[in-house]
């Protein structure tokens, strides 16, 4: 009993130090999150440092073949400092640009460095408004969160200047970028060597450059090509241990590389060995921008942070050396993921273009054998009955149909415990000065009844990576994102939007996130607390207090979870509860719920009495 009333209040001390850690910490930082997207959807602007630099021959930031700094490179960003534009439109408006217009897509590129630097996603926006702004996924890099991909080559002394950060192309082909009509820009340097760049889009976020590089001079040339995806300033992040955001890619035998911003801050710059395909980038929660190289060469990937001017993170790669021959030319190809990463999408370019583990750019962690099935079948439930809201109910069903055996065997399990008891509290009180003689009656029991003591535990047990799985799904797929369930639940992803504490909404105040303790989390609470009342009351005051209190405990640490995993806990608890019901009932055991209920609403004697 000693025991169990130690491993119980460690339990209940655990529930305590998580609840405490919501509240005080994961609150604070989610509400804080909120009112920065809203400041940011309502305006920008500020003073920053205009971009500017560029080299004869070389490119800024770029690693050198051994991961070294290149040269003596310019850094953008290190120039004179100026006024930053007071808009978005501002920024945008001071450069020569050429217009991207998809059907998911909408921006311009850059001319001067080709830079792909400014880019809305059609698709989605900022809050669940249908006037809400929409997601800006690329910003010019005068703006405070400036945020790009550019592509360009490293040079020597024969090739003259190449394509850098400063080089202003010029428009040979094309009025605007569409999926039917790829633009081409155009730049020869002093030295006779042109670079035609050709970008195509398709109907999804995948661009593809390709550079034709001809060679007019007299002798061959040599030079290399560069990647960055560069991102100024401080990105916001959720802060949730179970989401990655920051630098990732799978290059060379490493594989996935997850490096968070933190860590970028403290190692200043991280070099993989080199690689002969893979891919590399940045990702948020929803977005990510990742180059894959297609030069058919080694490339050597980099994850890097400068503060010298600006601070940056920058994820690059530099390829090994193209040779042009004199008169030659040679091609090279270079795609660009920008966008929102659907499972769809993200997995269809991993098998039209055979990017290795490009499914990795969603992170399905640890559970991914889980959690990416789990997707699919809500995914498929989903298109059948037109609400995610409902294919997680259906999810949980499936679920439960999936482990009904092992939990008809576990709640059989229980019921005979149950059965058992008068005989289990003679044993205890026959030899209750002899522990030893105790447990080994106790055992004797539980073969000639075919008990498992620990039965019990499987249903929770198997719930656990469940329940994590499903946290995932929802937690990291786009497709979660602001879908809607049935009243007043608009977003699936985020917390239930009511509170008890100001009557769901007819008292005209707002309250303290850590105080949002909407409908369902209160519907969750009921259901965790009807089950538990399924069982015997425990006769230890310790048990019984951490029995009274759990659904409270968990009703509150729930309230900040995202809606559609509250919704699945309280289906999950009911379909529990008829399930145990049922067994107990065919088994003979005494369902404790009513007499439990009872007993609570029972007028409890007066101890003087």
């Amino acid at each position: 009993m000693d025991n169990n009333r130690n491993f119980l209040i460690t339990i209940a001390l655990s529930v305590a130090i998580l609840t405490l850690w919501q509240v005080f910490y994961m609150n604070p930082r989610i509400e804080e999150q909120r009112e920065t997207a809203r400041i940011e959807a309502e305006q920008s602007g500020g003073t920053a440092e205009q971009s500017s630099g560029g080299t004869s021959g070389g490119a800024t930031d770029i690693p050198s073949p051994t991961g070294g700094a290149q040269g003596d490179a310019v850094v953008p960003g290190t120039g004179a400092q100026t006024t930053a534009p007071a808009t978005r439109e501002e920024a945008i408006a001071q450069g020569q640009r050429v217009e991207i217009d998809t059907p998911r897509l909408a921006g311009s590129i850059n001319l001067t460095g080709a830079r792909l630097d400014d880019l809305l996603l059609k698709d989605y926006r900022v809050t669940v408004d249908d006037d809400s702004p929409n997601i800006e996924l690329l910003n010019p890099s005068p703006m405070p969160d400036g945020y790009y991909v550019e592509l360009g080559y490293v040079g020597t002394g024969a090739t003259g200047t190449v394509p850098g950060p400063d080089t202003v192309w010029s428009v040979e082909e094309g009025a605007s970028l569409t999926p039917e009509t790829p633009v081409t820009l155009s730049y020869t340097n002093e030295e006779g060597l042109t670079f035609l760049r050709t970008i195509s889009v398709d109907e999804d976020y995948l661009f593809t450059f390709s550079d034709t590089i001809r060679n007019a001079a007299g002798e061959a040339v040599e030079l290399r090509s560069y990647g960055r995806a560069t991102r100024l300033g401080h990105p916001e992040t959720s802060g949730i241990y179970i989401l990655h955001e920051g630098f990732i890619g799978v290059t060379g035998e490493e594989g996935l590389q997850e490096i968070g911003y933190s860590d970028a801050e403290d190692e200043g710059s991280i070099t993989p060995g080199s690689s002969a395909d893979g891919w590399l980038g940045i990702t948020d929660k929803y977005w990510a921008v990742a180059m894959v190289p297609r030069a058919n060469q080694d490339f050597q990937p980099r994850y890097a942070f400068f503060d010298d001017g600006r601070e940056r993170f920058q994820a690059d790669f530099l390829t090994a050396p193209v040779t042009v021959a004199p008169g030659g030319e040679t091609t090279v190809d270079t795609l660009v993921f920008a966008g929102a990463k659907e499972v769809g999408v993200v997995d269809g370019y991993e098998a039209e273009h055979g990017i290795r583990q490009f499914e990795l750019l969603i992170d399905w962690g640890w559970f991914y054998f889980i959690t990416k099935p789990m997707f699919y079948l809500m995914d498929w439930l989903y298109h059948l009955l037109g609400n995610f809201g409902l294919a997680i109910l259906g999810t949980t069903v499936i679920v439960k149909l999936i482990f009904f055996p092992l939990a008809n065997k576990s709640y059989k399990s229980m019921a005979n415990m149950k059965k058992m008891q008068p005989a289990m509290l003679e044993i205890r009180e026959k030899y209750a000065d002899d522990k030893m003689k105790q447990q080994q009656a106790m055992m004797e029991l539980y073969k000639k009844e075919k008990i498992n003591p620990v039965a019990g535990c499987w249903p929770i047990l198997i719930q656990i990576p469940v329940f994590f799985a499903l946290y995932k799904v929802l937690y990291v797929t786009i497709e979660m994102r602001h879908a809607p369930f049935f009243g007043w639940i608009q977003d699936l992803a985020a917390p239930d939007p009511t509170s008890i504490f100001n009557l769901f909404g007819l008292l005209p105040y707002d309250v303290p996130s850590f105080l949002m303790i909407g409908i369902w989390p209160l519907i969750m609470g009921a259901t965790m607390f009807l089950q538990m009342r399924m069982n015997p009351t425990p006769p230890d005051p310790t048990q019984a207090m951490i029995f009274n209190w759990m659904p409270v405990v968990f009703t509150f640490m729930l309230a900040t979870f995202p809606a559609g995993l509250v919704i699945y806990w309280a289906w999950n608890n009911l379909l529990s509860i008829i399930q145990q019901g049922i067994i107990m009932k065919r088994q003979g055991a005494k369902i404790e719920l009513w007499d439990n209920l009872a007993g609570m609403l029972r007028k409890k004697p007066d101890p003087a009495e």
